[in-house]
């Protein structure tokens, strides 16, 4: 970014990871482009900028522009974070890029996140189980203003993946649930409209696959780009599984 003492732009140079798995052809690499900084630049404009001007096979997600859609998550200089999001200001001159691990790659920095997700939804059965059948009459079931908060909280979530990246459990365990899961998780067993009970839940988050199997250094809340208590989300899991054990013997 130019200031009154730099009135030039700096010359940001991107180390790419290129690799289309469709291709046999294709050999994992990286490729390294150089483009002019300007005002604002995002890293989603950054590498518009690269595909239109340099090079239009280059390969990326992006929906919203606005952190809201989580599509474009990446590795940047190592750290997992959204493109949308990440002002090339608050990085160096030398950007490395590289797509995010634990998902299946799609192509250069395009990865599958849904394959995960629809996964990790269908495990834990990510849906509200009702306690009654359904009555179109009856009224709407009310809930506290504290638990309606906990729950708006935990959908905050966007399913950028950014989470299950920086895990280290979540890239030796493709099993572990992770901070998504786990928060996902937590935002059912707090909802009163779920029928479903602690010893329901017990199976799905003791074992090395659900919270006991974090190994507490919590990147995941480190990186969350919508800041999520996944730290609290742990504690609450952690709680709520050891009353269950200690009630039933």
């Amino acid at each position: 970014m130019t200031d009154k003492n730099n009135p030039r732009p700096r010359r940001l140079r991107f180390e790419i990871f290129r690799y289309n798995p469709e291709d046999p052809e294709s050999k994992p690499h990286i490729e390294t482009f150089e483009i002019d900084e300007r005002p604002y630049m995002t890293l989603y404009m950054a590498l518009s900028e690269i595909r239109e001007t340099l090079d239009a096979s280059l390969q990326f997600d992006f929906a919203c522009r606005s952190a809201i859609c989580g599509s474009c998550g990446m590795l940047v200089n190592g750290r997992p974070a959204l493109g949308c999001r990440t002002l090339t200001a608050d990085l160096p001159e030398e950007i490395r890029l590289h797509p995010l691990p634990a998902f299946k790659l799609i192509g250069d920095l395009s990865v599958d996140t849904g394959i995960w997700f629809r996964e990790m939804a269908e495990r834990t059965e990510a849906w509200i189980h009702e306690q009654l059948p359904f009555d179109p009459d009856a009224e709407e079931q009310r809930m506290s203003d504290d638990i309606a908060a906990a729950i708006y909280e935990g959908d905050r979530c966007i399913e950028c993946g950014c989470c299950v990246a920086s895990c280290g459990v979540a890239n030796v365990n493709p099993e572990f649930l992770a901070g998504a899961g786990l928060n996902r998780i937590a935002r059912f067993m707090m909802d009163p409209r779920d029928g479903r009970t602690d010893a329901d839940w017990f199976e799905v988050v003791a074992g090395d696959q659900g919270v006991f199997g974090c190994v507490g250094m919590m990147a995941c809340a480190d990186v969350c780009p919508k800041e999520l208590p996944l730290l609290d989300v742990y504690a609450y899991l952690r709680r709520r599984t050891l009353g269950t054990k200690i009630a039933s013997g």
